[in-house]
């Protein structure tokens, strides 16, 4: 065997031009498809992170309470209860951020805005300070009572910038309207779809707009270490809320918003608890990551059959060019599988050398882009939650992705090396090339 490498080593290096040409068409497919991956990983990577932080945890403990059968009202009751069996039993949990949720009318002097409300509490969201990128003021001050946080185009919108004053006005969920009076502290970037509706308040803020005591929010956002193992952890929560005496819904994938309307139609009182995924929350987020794993795949294959197509033309060719030298080689007594091993021996060889170096061009692109921080357009910004191009460098994939191309170019070879192994030694050392 290694007296084969040595062969095929040696045949590259005599047919140093065709092996350059080969080697760089692999080279670059490779660094394309190296390039795309990190591309797609860093596109999905900013959106989970962006949609996951801003918007739902990874599991969701949201609550519906109704006062009166026709009227629901997105609250948790003594939610440091709820929040202690959560944290008994996850065994993988990061951490829990209560989240008030409400929906209310947004007031300036020259305009108004329908707005969805989500109050936080800072010193329990680790994570929401560095996905916000504030152009104006400061997120801090978003611990102070009665201020708020928009985002550009709301603020744009409303004709408002830091330090402005605005009233929000609100149906209670006990159907008193309410007003409460508060001051933007700060006006974050845009983050497309996620920062279209919401906006930002204290808690504090919050329970004074709708009138709730301490012990109330609107949901518990439940982070993981590991995001993938939210299904299973859901359906271990559901267990233990249920055998603590809560009434919780069964799961039905949609966002919590959206039931609000069903469950005024239904004829209940009092609170019933709901668990969701992040994928029930955003799904459009589900179906854009999907749609990126679909193209990326669609480009990997059009990739693959562009380099199966020239090393296969490539082969015929070198097998056509050195049939004098294959007879040769049968004629002195090689085997039919040896001829067809070196062939297939060379093509792996070159297509090793040629998908590293093609893999290294790939991360070194990409990690230069990255480090520029481009700017997208506003049309890309909306669907992808992001103003800027970020690219995530996942080992696994790239070196699969490597693979896959050597693989793939190696197993291409089979049928030239096939058709070299079958020559007979006679006929092939009379053929006049």
């Amino acid at each position: 065997m290694k007296t084969l490498f040595l062969i095929a080593l040696r045949n590259l290096e005599a047919h140093r031009r065709r092996s350059l040409m080969l080697g760089g068409a692999i080279a670059a497919v490779t660094a394309l498809l190296v390039f795309l991956t990190c591309l797609s990983a860093g596109i999905k990577h900013t959106m989970l992170l962006s949609a996951t932080t801003v918007d739902s945890g990874h599991i969701n403990v949201s609550g519906f309470y109704k006062i009166t059968a026709g009227q629901t009202a997105p609250l948790v009751t003594d939610y440091l209860k709820v929040q202690k069996i959560v944290e008994a039993t996850l065994p993988d949990l990061d951490f829990v951020a209560p989240r008030g949720r409400g929906w209310a009318r947004l007031v300036s002097d020259q305009a108004n805005l329908q707005v969805g409300i989500a109050s936080v509490d800072l010193s329990k969201e680790p994570m929401l300070p560095k996905v916000l990128k504030i152009k104006e003021g400061r997120l801090e001050d978003l611990a102070k009572p009665g201020s708020v946080m928009l985002f550009e185009a709301q603020a744009k919108k409303l004709k408002v910038k830091a330090g402005d004053a605005l009233v929000f006005s609100v149906l209670t969920p006990r159907g008193v309207n309410n007003t409460v009076d508060v001051r933007v502290v700060a006006v974050a970037e845009d983050m497309g779809l996620l920062s279209s509706f919401s906006v930002f308040v204290p808690d504090e803020t919050l329970r004074r707009l709708y009138q709730m005591n301490d012990s109330t929010t609107g949901a518990l956002l439940v982070y993981l270490k590991d995001m993938g193992k939210g299904e299973r952890d859901m359906d271990l929560l559901r267990a233990a809320l249920t055998k603590a005496g809560y009434a919780v819904l069964d799961h039905e994938g949609k966002a919590f918003w959206m039931k609000l309307q069903e469950f005024n139609r239904e004829d209940w009182t009092g609170q019933r608890l709901d668990l969701t995924t992040w994928e029930d929350e955003i799904s459009f987020i589900s179906w854009m990551v999907g749609a990126v794993d679909i193209i990326t795949y669609i480009l990997t294959l059009v990739l693959l059959v562009i380099i199966a197509i020239g090393i296969m033309n490539t082969l015929w060719i070198a097998i056509r060019e050195r049939t004098r030298e294959i007879g040769t080689l049968r004629a002195i007594g090689m085997q039919r599988p040896r001829v067809m091993a070196m062939f297939v021996i060379e093509a792996f060889c070159l297509s090793a050398l040629s998908t590293a170096l093609g893999a290294l061009l790939g991360v070194a692109l990409a990690a230069f882009l990255d480090a520029l921080h481009l700017h997208l357009p506003q049309g890309a910004q909306f669907f992808l939650m992001s103003s800027t191009l970020r690219f995530d460098f996942v080992a696994a994939r790239i070196l699969g992705g490597a693979l896959v191309i050597t693989i793939c170019t190696t197993l291409i070879s089979l049928i030239p090396s096939f058709k070299a192994a079958r020559m007979k030694p006679v006929s092939a050392m009379s053929h006049i090339g």
